[in-house]
């Protein structure tokens, strides 16, 4: 249990800073889907949709393979330098043709009155591939708190740009003549875009004093070693976002448009705006996700070789699975409450909700149950299965999309995710047997799905019946939860230890 409880740890210290970033970036979400219409949104949910692709190409798996490599190589400072090198080349010869070929980049995405939308892009994306490497070093020398704040200047920044540029810059223009010639009303959401640069650039400035310290040195031998770990990750990850992003460019591609609609491109991005802007809702299964992620790979890295691997393995995965349907639960249960952090335009898509929320908690687990390829130096495996669920999202969008609209692509990937986890959990069973407690984690779904069905005979009802009720059913699945696996004093033991390391 002391494993568990660092690793909780580590994700409550990872998920604060995440968590209190991503709702102060959150509480942008009303304001941009107040401010923007459902077709200016679409262009912000498109354009992001992009840069998640391609960050995956520009740090090409190096980050998984920086922490599996600080296990075995003794001079950290080499293996440091020479990852940061690596993508210090690449990420500068992506932004050098990038820039160069903006136009034709902009011409073909449809933005060729908007070139400066993929100039901001091509440097966000070159110097957040830089970042990537110091901040997994923070994460491996358990820096958590210096990572929590720099995560947290870097949102600070980039939600005071983006209030000073969309709410009080128009406002001093249109008082002051000498602001007129910083303003530009035709931007719109270009603002986005660069507030996203300023809040990245200024993060890089932060980590020049710790780079300055390093005692550069450069191995091609280790490169080609990390390379020949992490190209793999790389095809993989590609695939994986596809499996996550393919939604959004298929509304796009395959969206059928209704007779009547004059202009369909704006139309298509309309239901991108309001696919993206619910997606937003699932904000609280994704933040856990990536906080678990953060604490997850130097944790699982660094107990490697314990005698109670295997069992310790197994019993994240249970509490893993436990806690992401009590967030499932938690949003459907309250989601008259949380559809009020978009703006009323885009409620129509409430329906995709839980679908989204049911899909993430899959992310989650496939991330955990694909461990077992990279502790054994067997990635290769990861290639085929994101490639398998590539297929599946691909062919189901295609198929479903025009008939379905944006509900198909949260179907699809619900599928993908589904098969893949399957493929995987069975692969890994070969490769890393753990004595999992099926029955438990078969209670608290069946449990979960019971109570999420219930939520429909109350939604009829008045507000506060509603969600009294629906308040009952969440205790009732916290209290088996807890009763079942004994976690009231290990809980209260966390929190005392987070109190006390903050008195220190």
């Amino acid at each position: 249990m002391g494993s568990i409880k660092q690793l909780a740890s580590q994700t409550f210290i990872y998920g604060l800073s995440s968590i209190v970033g991503r709702l102060l970036n959150y509480l942008l979400v009303p304001f941009y889907t107040r401010v923007f219409s459902t077709d200016e949104y679409g262009t912000v949910t498109e354009m992001y949709t992009y840069v998640t692709f391609l960050m995956i190409f520009l740090t090409y798996g190096m980050e998984t393979g920086f922490f599996k490599f600080s296990k075995t190589e003794q001079d950290q400072d080499k293996l440091y330098s020479t990852t940061f090198l690596s993508l210090l080349t690449t990420s500068s010869i992506f932004i050098a043709l990038g820039l160069f070929f903006s136009p034709q980049i902009a011409e073909y995405l449809h933005y060729s009155d908007h070139v400066y939308y993929i100039s901001f892009f091509i440097l966000i994306l070159g110097v957040d591939a830089l970042t990537a490497i110091p901040f997994a070093r923070l994460r491996q020398q358990n820096k958590a708190i210096k990572f929590a704040v720099f995560k947290l200047i870097n949102i600070s920044v980039n939600i005071f740009c983006n209030l000073f540029f969309i709410l009080w810059l128009p406002k001093l223009a249109e008082n002051y003549s000498a602001f007129n010639s910083i303003y530009d009303p035709e931007m719109g959401v270009g603002y986005i875009f660069l507030s996203n640069l300023i809040a990245s650039g200024l993060t890089l400035v932060m980590f020049i004093p710790d780079l300055l310290k390093v005692k550069f040195k450069f191995s091609f031998a280790l490169l080609k070693m990390m390379l020949i770990y992490s190209l793999p990750l790389l095809v993989s990850g590609l695939a994986g976002q596809i499996n996550e992003f393919f939604d959004r460019i298929s509304i796009n591609m395959f969206y059928t448009i209704p007779d009547g609609v004059v202009d369909g491109n704006q139309y298509k991005l309309s239901m991108l705006g309001i696919y993206g802007a619910n997606a937003k809702i699932a904000v609280f299964m994704t933040l856990f996700i990536q906080c678990f992620r953060y604490a997850a790979d130097p944790f699982f890295f660094s107990s490697q070789g314990q005698s109670n691997f295997n069992q310790l393995f197994a019993n994240v995965n249970k509490y893993l699975l436990a806690f992401g349907l009590f967030i499932f639960l938690f949003i459907i249960c309250y989601l008259d409450l949380f559809k009020y952090f978009i703006g009323q335009q885009f409620w129509e898509g409430l329906q995709v909700v839980p679908m989204l929320l049911f899909g993430h908690l899959l992310v989650g687990l496939i991330y955990l149950q694909s461990f077992w390829y990279k502790l054994k130096f067997l990635t290769h495996y990861g290639i085929i299965i994101f490639l398998i669920g590539s297929v599946i999202t691909i062919v189901l969008n295609i198929l479903l999309v025009p008939v379905w609209g944006y509900m198909a692509c949260a179907f699809a990937n619900n599928m993908c995710y589904l098969i893949m986890l399957i493929i995987t959990f069975v692969w890994g069973r070969k490769h890393l047997p753990c004595d999992y407690d099926f029955k438990s984690m078969a209670l608290y779904f069946g449990l979960a799905v019971a109570l999420y069905a219930a939520t429909f005979f109350t939604a009829e009802l008045s507000t506060f019946v509603k969600f009294s009720l629906n308040t009952v059913l969440l205790i009732i699945f916290v209290s088996i939860v807890f009763r079942r696996e004994k976690l009231a004093e290990p809980l209260l033991n966390l929190i005392t230890l987070f109190w006390l390391r903050r008195k220190k």
